[in-house]
């Protein structure tokens, strides 16, 4: 029952993981010309950007290492039945 467990969240959080990286790499900052005048709404919007950006990496991140643990508990299970 514990083993199907595992395989369940292992699965679910690479889905998800892999989910949020997809989301994470659709999101591209705007591009400036060096002849462009930049004013105050134009570096907070660029800003914003880069901040969501990193906010989608970082639960991407997360997932990630949520789902390596998961299949890391799922393997220390496995070792351990096998040596008892």
């Amino acid at each position: 029952m514990l083993n199907v467990l595992l395989d369940l969240l292992a699965l679910a959080s690479a889905l998800v993981a892999a989910w949020l990286w997809y989301r994470a790499s659709n999101h591209s900052v705007r591009r400036v010309s060096k002849y462009e005048e930049l004013n105050a709404l134009d570096l907070n919007r660029i800003i914003t950007a880069i901040n969501r950006t990193q906010a989608m990496n970082r639960r991407a991140a997360i997932a990630t290492a949520i789902s390596a643990l998961v299949i890391a508990c799922k393997f220390a299970r496995d070792l351990l039945a096998a040596m008892g």
